[in-house]
């Protein structure tokens, strides 16, 4: 996968499937994960460079991003302005 123009590839975390008590989170009640790992950038756009880097972990706002599965996995393609820190 190779994005285009300020687009990132990010392949999101896992959902917590206990709480910290040990208590079992359904899959209709767990929240999305709001951190990943960059798996791919695009080369920036009207001369930018990007900020983010494959294989650096952030986290991104709760809507951000476009669904996406690439053999068999998880991904979201957003713009880099989607991401709020690099962890």
């Amino acid at each position: 996968m190779k994005p285009i123009n300020d687009r990132v590839v990010v392949q999101p975390g896992k959902a917590d499937k206990k709480t910290k008590g040990g208590i079992i989170i359904p899959d209709t009640a767990k929240e999305k994960p709001q951190q990943g790992v960059v798996i791919a950038v695009g080369p920036g756009k009207d001369g930018n460079a990007m900020t983010v880097k494959k294989g650096d972990k952030v986290l991104y706002g709760k809507y951000a991003g476009q669904e996406m599965q690439f053999k068999g996995e998880e991904y979201l393609i957003m713009r880099e302005d989607d991401i709020l820190v690099v962890l």
